[in-house]
This record gives C-alpha cells, sequence and structure tokens, in this order.
C-alpha cells in the first residue's frame, strides 16, 4: 500500500507531465539573490506552484513560486524559482516535497543555493561558500516515519552529502573566474527568527561557518534518493552577536542581490562543466 506522500508526489509528477515532458539532468534550487537566474537560461517550459495539485506555495517576499524548465547552456535543467522552508508552517514532507518531484522528473544532480549569516569569524558579507558538510539543528530529518521504499532505503549513508567531484568542479569554475571561494559547513536551523548569539557560539563550538533555514532537509531528501548534491551559500551577514548591528531579512535580500552577478555566473559555469560528467 502507497503512503500518502508518495501519492501526493506522484499525483504532483503528473499535473507536471501534463504540460511538459522535458526531462532535467540538473535540478537548481534558487535561493534569495538568485531569483532572477531564470533570466539567463532557455527556457523550454514553466510551471507555477500554483498550478500543481496539492502543492506547498512560498509565502517568502523575494521568493517566487514556479519551476522554471530549460538549458544551461546545453545542460538540461529544472530551477526551483522560491523554495518552501519549514517555517512557513508545512509539514516537513512538503517542504521536501519538490527535491523528490525533480527526481521523479529526471535530476541526476541537486545544486542547493542559499543565503546565510557568516559564523566563521574570518567570513564577510557578501562571500561565496562552497558547502562541504552539514548539521541540521531542531529542523525534524525529513525520512521520519514509514520509508517509502519506491524512493529508497531506510537508513542512508550520510558520509559524503556534497559530492567530492562537483565540489572540485565548482572550485575551477570559481578559479577559472577568478571568484574567491570559501569553504565550509552549513547549518541549518528553523527559523523564521534569527539564531541569538548564543546559539552562534554554539555553532561555531561545533565547527560550523554559517548558517540559514534551509538546505540540510533537502540534501538528506535527495541523498535518500541517491542523488549527487552541491551547494553553494552566499554568506550575506555576520551572525548574531559577530557585530552591533541588528539582524534584518532586508539586510539579507539587500547582500543577496549584491552578490547576485557573480554568484551567477558561478552557478551556470559551474553547471556547464557538470554536462561532460
Amino acid at each position: 500500500m502507497q503512503s500518502a506522500v508518495y501519492e501526493k508526489l506522484k499525483k504532483c509528477e503528473s499535473c507536471i507531465r501534463r504540460v511538459t515532458d522535458f526531462t532535467p539532468r540538473v535540478a537548481i534550487v534558487l535561493g534569495s539573490g538568485l531569483g532572477d537566474y531564470a533570466d539567463t537560461i532557455r527556457v523550454a517550459a514553466q510551471v507555477p506552484y500554483g498550478d500543481i495539485e496539492g502543492f506547498p506555495v512560498s509565502t517568502v517576499p523575494g521568493h517566487d513560486g514556479r519551476f522554471i524548465f530549460g538549458y544551461v547552456g546545453d545542460v538540461p535543467v529544472v530551477c526551483m524559482k522560491g523554495r518552501v522552508h519549514y517555517y512557513e508552517g508545512y509539514e516537513i514532507s512538503d517542504v521536501v516535497l519538490p527535491i523528490r518531484l525533480m527526481k521523479l522528473l529526471g535530476a541526476e544532480i541537486l545544486f542547493l543555493t542559499n543565503a546565510s549569516g557568516g559564523v566563521n569569524t574570518s567570513f564577510h558579507a557578501g562571500d561565496l561558500m562552497l558547502i562541504t558538510d552539514q548539521i541540521s539543528c531542531f529542523a525534524p530529518n525529513p525520512l521520519i516515519g514509514a520509508n517509502i521504499e519506491e524512493l529508497g532505503t531506510r537508513f542512508p549513508d550520510m558520509s559524503h552529502v556534497y559530492d567530492l567531484g562537483l565540489q572540485e568542479l565548482i572550485k575551477a569554475a570559481a578559479r577559472e573566474q577568478n571568484i574567491f571561494l570559501q569553504q565550509g559547513v552549513y547549518a541549518q536551523l528553523t527559523g523564521p527568527s534569527f539564531e541569538t548569539p548564543a546559539e552562534i557560539r554554539m555553532l561555531r563550538a561545533l565547527g560550523c561557518d554559517a548558517v540559514g533555514m534551509s538546505t540540510a532537509v533537502e540534501a538528506v531528501t535527495a541523498t535518500h534518493m541517491g542523488m549527487r548534491i552541491c551547494g553553494i551559500s552566499c554568506v550575506c551577514n555576520l551572525a548574531a552577536g559577530m557585530t552591533a548591528s541588528p539582524l534584518s531579512h532586508k539586510e539579507v535580500q539587500e547582500a543577496a542581490d549584491r552578490a547576485a552577478p557573480v554568484f551567477k555566473s558561478l552557478v551556470t559555469e559551474s553547471v556547464k562543466r557538470f554536462g561532460a560528467i
């Protein structure tokens, strides 16, 4: 007997397949600052989230809600323009439904992007950080509950969530474009409140370099389904307690927008390299 989560997923797949038979190779989740990245690709089809039966719709300002199918160079991609966050009140199974859906549509590689706060004291606002590992704090594991055998194994190995080969291709793309690229561990907390200075000290003690409100649960889900995963985080501000300034979403969005041209260039050149593997 199929689970309600899997049945919902298959209904979403059917809704999209009534619009397009496009088969992506790379799935890209567009975080803050990359909302207009879809304007740079050769678009084959678009599907608004609201047209997909049962699909969660993002409520965050600056997060449009649609799938964009098209090409980055010659690489077929699907872009998730606007992600869904756990803090919006959705069940965790709905938060990660888009990742599962993009895999069912054919994507083999998941490219995660986000905006984050810098925890590492050597980071600066506007830095791009290659995600090498992750810690998920307080957000529920999306695999809790009966395992969906059609999607993956009960106990997936998390030794190498972020694919080493993809990391090397991203670093090569950064070198070619003279883009300074930090590397580090990303932590997901639930949000929507920003972290306290004490929480930031805790994260630093745990070995985290940047913190945000997304991404880790998506990576767990993609690992479960056997996807190859990579991620880049735009450090939009230094985290709580590291400066005298209060934190705001407006500040994060503005910093992400300033970094967007370099961020978009790095994503594009990286995806082109993915096409060769």
